[in-house]
This record gives C-alpha cells, structure tokens and sequence, in this order.
C-alpha cells in the first residue's frame, strides 16, 4: 500500500511544525527571560542536565586553593550521589556543553580521574557544544563515572569554572 502524495505531503508539513512546537518549548524552556548562570551541560542520548559550576569565583581566576578545596567536595558529593546525574549505555553517546564566555577562554572536558582519564573534548576555544563520542569508551568499571568539565584560559592556565556530573553506567 503507498501513500498518495497529498497525504505524504501533510504527514510531513505535520512533523515539521511539530519539530518546530517542540523546539520552541525547549527554547522557552532554557531561556525564561533569565541570563544565564553558567551552567554546563551534559548530554546522554537524547536526555540532558544542567549545573552550576561547583567551583567559580565571580568570574575572576579560582586559587589553587580553592580548585583543591573543590575538587574534595566534589568527589565527597560523587561518593555520596549527590552530583547532577544521568543514565548511561554503552549504546549511549555523550556530549557537553559550556557558555560561550568561558568557552572563548577555552575549556575541556574529560572522564575518570588521575591517570586514568579519557578526553571527551580537549582543548577547545570557542566551540561551545564538544559533539557526541561513544559511551563506551568513557565509562569506567565502576558503578559510576565522574565528568569533569573545566573552563581554563588557554593562554595564562587560569581556571575560570569547574563543573562535576555523574554518568550512572547501565548495564546494556
């Protein structure tokens, strides 16, 4: 059985101003008419989350001090699940995003920690979305892996904002 093509031609006039409704509502969704508060994105599949950066002094360069300090809460906050989270396959693709302000500084984004680390995007200027990479080769073994997004100006190595989420990895 075929479709006539006047019928073909309303299911897809249909999806478009459906794509666009839904569209829309995301935007209107996200924007609120507020300014942004720097948030970071994470995405997984077709889900996402936002957070605050857990580590930002205003905008001006974060001491050392302080970037350990952080780092202490966050894998205190990781052990305790009380990071921003999302589901995770190896099926699954991931990406993140920063504000364009600190992604013009540049920023990177990486998963695991100490030596065991894998990039999801490295050294990035500019670019505020690092694309979608495979899961599997971001997840770790245990039950869950932490995201580190970090926004560090490429040229005096300041941190400006550190970002932490959780991937909960799911068996397939």
């Amino acid at each position: 059985m075929s479709l006539s093509t006047s019928v073909t031609a309303g299911l897809a006039a249909a999806a478009v101003v459906g794509a666009g409704l839904v569209g829309y509502g995301v935007y209107s969704a996200v924007d609120n008419g507020k300014p942004a508060k720097n948030e970071a994105t994470l995405v997984v599949g077709t889900s996402s989350v936002r957070a605050e950066p857990t580590c930002y002094n205003d905008g001006k360069p974060i001491s050392d001090a302080a970037l350990t300090k952080c780092a202490q809460q966050a894998a205190k906050d990781s052990e305790n699940k009380k990071l921003t989270s999302l589901d995770v396959r190896a099926s699954d693709r991931v990406g993140v995003g920063v504000p364009k302000d600190l992604a013009d500084k540049g920023w990177y984004a990486f998963t695991g920690s100490g030596q065991n680390r894998t990039p999801i995007i490295a050294g990035a200027t500019g670019l505020t979305y690092s694309g979608s990479v495979s899961a599997a080769g971001l997840m770790t073994s245990d039950e869950r892996t932490l995201v580190t997004v970090a926004a560090v100006d490429k040229d005096t190595n300041d941190y400006y904002a550190v970002w932490f989420f959780t991937l909960n990895n799911q068996k397939s």
